[in-house]
């Protein structure tokens, strides 16, 4: 509750080097969230007015004088004597027009911030380790904002439709951005690595030949010729589950880290990880949802062994079939469905359908009703 508004909060955080860092964002974050949301929790309040550009500012009062600027006075921003008594407030006509849930996204990206900072600040006090991703939902409002740093996944189930609610952070997905980084600033590779990515490694006799490259600027491939500095070992090197931030770290956003070095070398990694979630929002009032309406979140160790369709299936195949008075039928589906993403051990290891590989992580998975999101305001 803040200030008489109801907040529901779910989270995830998957715990990589270390429990340290996940722990501690499981206990701290949403305070964090609560801090930057009472801040302008008297402005969420009033819909009606769009949030001031300057906290403090007198509301702007039309007056006829408003009505006939001269061209002059309107390039000022507005008329009157400086100083005077009259002056009404100053007005820009090319003010952005800021909407209430941008300021909830910005109260959410914050708090990651904060969040991140207090790891760093504190991880030796405490002795604070390792890393995590970090998946937040957060109910406000009349609306779902999902937040996600790193390579856990939220989708939404409606009508047995997917709507996918975050994007994966990896070094491929993430790529332009780590590249370009490492461009502008060279001596975070620690002249070790290339920012360049090659299809390849490159091989000393391929030296003066032209091959296959992609720089920061490009989504496309092109021939370059291979220069000394091109045999240095990849920013980002492997495909799929395997690409790896130099070859040690195979997600690019989360909270902590701040310790993570390239093996046996002095170069952290940490100024290439981001703690900004991506946040996306869901108004649950521009919908009227069913009981078998979700919002699954979920850790890659389900998400790497089942599309989201095969979840989408399974979960509306499972629902029907619940008592829809049973208040545990949405914690009966999230067990079924890490118990479909781990298998069933045989003589070849942990196997789901189709004979394929389990998953052979860490697997959390929440399932959350949205009907009752019908009757929130």
């Amino acid at each position: 509750d803040t200030d008489g508004i109801n907040l529901y909060y779910w989270s995830l955080f998957d715990g990589h080097a270390g429990s340290g860092a996940a722990v501690v964002a499981s206990k701290l974050l949403q305070h964090h969230i609560l801090e930057q949301l009472q801040e302008i929790v008297d402005i969420l309040r009033n819909t009606a007015i769009l949030p001031p550009t300057c906290l403090g500012e007198e509301p702007d009062n039309p007056s006829t004088n408003s009505r006939t600027l001269t061209r002059a006075a309107s390039l000022r921003g507005g008329v009157g004597v400086p100083g005077s008594p009259s002056t009404p407030p100053t007005r820009f006509f090319t003010e952005k027009k800021i909407p209430h849930e941008c300021l909830v996204i910005g109260a959410i990206e914050s708090a990651f911030k904060e969040m991140d900072l207090q790891i760093e600040r504190e991880r030796t006090m405490y002795n604070i380790s390792g890393g995590c991703t970090a998946l937040v939902v957060v109910y406000l409002l009349g609306k779902l904002y999902v937040a996600n740093a790193g390579d856990s996944r939220a989708i939404i189930i409606r009508n047995g439709e997917v709507i996918p609610m975050s994007s994966e952070f990896t070094p491929e997905t993430e790529r332009q951005r780590l590249q370009y980084l490492a461009y502008m600033q060279p001596h975070l590779l620690g002249n070790e690595f290339t920012h360049l990515e090659f299809p390849r490694r490159v091989q000393r006799k391929e030296v003066g030949k032209r091959m296959l490259y992609r720089d920061f600027n490009m989504t496309g491939w092109a021939y370059k010729t291979i220069e000394e500095d091109d045999l240095k070992f990849p920013l980002i090197y492997g495909e799929g589950k395997k690409a790896r931030v130099m070859a040690t770290i195979g997600v690019t956003r989360g909270l902590g880290d701040h310790d993570l070095k390239v093996h046996d070398s002095n170069i952290y990694i940490k100024p290439f990880l981001s703690s900004s979630p991506e946040v996306r929002v869901y108004d649950l009032l521009q919908y009227e949802h069913g009981p078998d309406d979700v919002l699954i979140l979920a850790t890659d160790g389900l998400w790497d062994v089942l599309l989201n369709e095969e979840v989408a299936e399974a979960v509306t195949n499972f629902l029907p079939n619940c008592d829809p008075d049973d208040p545990h039928r949405y914690t009966l589906v999230a067990q079924d469905l890490v118990m479909r993403a781990r298998g069933v051990l045989k003589d070849r290891g942990w196997r789901i359908s189709n004979d394929r590989l389990g998953s052979g992580d860490d697997i959390s998975v929440y399932v959350i009703p949205l009907i009752h999101g019908n009757k929130q305001s």
